[in-house]
């Protein structure tokens, strides 16, 4: 649980990079792209699940990719996932 904010966090961050990429505001997309690396940093991977810790691998690999569309839509499909994972996360919780 204690991986919520930080996922969530992540997502959002990327989904602003994403924004940012499709609309050829390059120097808008890399700040919050480096706000998700910092974001990723907050995550303990050893209490997640190992396939959102290659997802987080994968958030690292995003500057690899040359073209701003391509790159927008990676990160908006990681974006999705780590949100997924968050709203995982909540609802099952134990009480």
């Amino acid at each position: 649980m204690n991986n919520y904010i930080p996922l969530s966090s992540l997502a959002m961050d990327l989904k602003r990079a994403a924004v940012g990429y499709y609309r050829n505001s390059i120097k808008s997309a890399d700040r919050f792209y480096l706000e998700a690396l910092k974001r990723k940093q907050e995550i303990d991977p050893k209490s997640i699940p190992p396939y959102l810790v290659n997802l987080l691998n994968e958030v690292g690999r995003l500057p690899k990719i040359k073209d701003g569309v391509e790159k927008g839509e990676k990160a908006l499909l990681l974006a999705t996932l780590f949100q997924n994972a968050a709203i995982s996360l909540v609802n099952n919780r134990k009480y």
